[in-house]
C-alpha cells in the first residue's frame, strides 16, 4: 500500500477537477512515491522526539523511549555532536496470530543534535528511567572575560 492510498485526495469529497490543491498533491505524492527505498530497511518510521533545555549549569535532552531497555540504547558525544540511537523490535507472529490494528512503530532510529562549544565532555550522563532517557551535558567553567580598551591608532 502506497502512502497515497492512506490520505483522501479531495479533503472536500468532489472531484479532484474541483480541488484547487489536486495538483500540488500529485506532485508531492509523485516525490515521496520516490523516496521508496532510500531509506535502510527497518527504519523506524517515527522520528525519536527530543525535550530540550538549558539551565545555569547544563544542558539537558530528554527523549522517550517506550519499551526499551538501557542496554538497548547508545549515547555517544563526539566533535560536538550528541548522538542517540537504538532499535525497538517487537516480536509477532503473522503467520500464526491474526493483526487487525499495528500502529507501534519498530526498527532503528537515530537522532543527532549539535551541542555549543562549551560543554564538558568528561562530566555528560545520562540516565534511564522508566522509559524516559536523560542525557546531562554539564557546562564548563568559563573564564570570565575582562573588557580590554584597545587604543585606535591614525595611519
Amino acid at each position: 500500500m502506497t502512502w497515497r492510498m492512506m490520505v483522501p485526495f479531495s479533503p472536500r469529497g468532489g472531484s479532484l477537477a474541483s480541488d484547487p490543491f489536486a495538483g500540488l498533491q500529485r506532485q508531492l505524492g509523485s516525490m515521496f512515491d520516490g523516496l521508496v527505498g532510500v531509506f535502510p530497511e527497518g527504519v523506524a518510521s517515527a522520528t525519536l522526539k527530543l525535550d530540550v533545555k538549558e539551565d545555569d549549569k547544563a544542558f539537558h535532552v530528554a527523549a522517550e523511549l517506550p519499551g526499551l531497555s538501557e542496554k538497548e540504547v547508545d549515547v555517544t558525544f563526539a566533535d560536538g555532536m550528541l548522538t542517540i540511537r537504538g532499535e525497538k523490535k517487537v516480536e509477532r507472529d503473522e503467520k500464526q496470530d491474526t493483526w487487525h490494528i499495528v500502529e507501534r512503530s519498530t526498527g532503528s532510529f537515530l537522532r543527532q543534535l549539535s551541542m555549543p562549544t562549551n560543554v564538558d565532555e568528561e562530566k555528560i550522563e545520562a540516565k534511564f528511567d522508566k522509559g524516559v532517557l536523560t542525557v546531562t551535558l554539564p557546562k564548563m567553567a568559563e573564564a570570565k572575560s575582562q573588557a580590554k580598551k584597545i587604543e585606535v591608532k591614525a595611519s
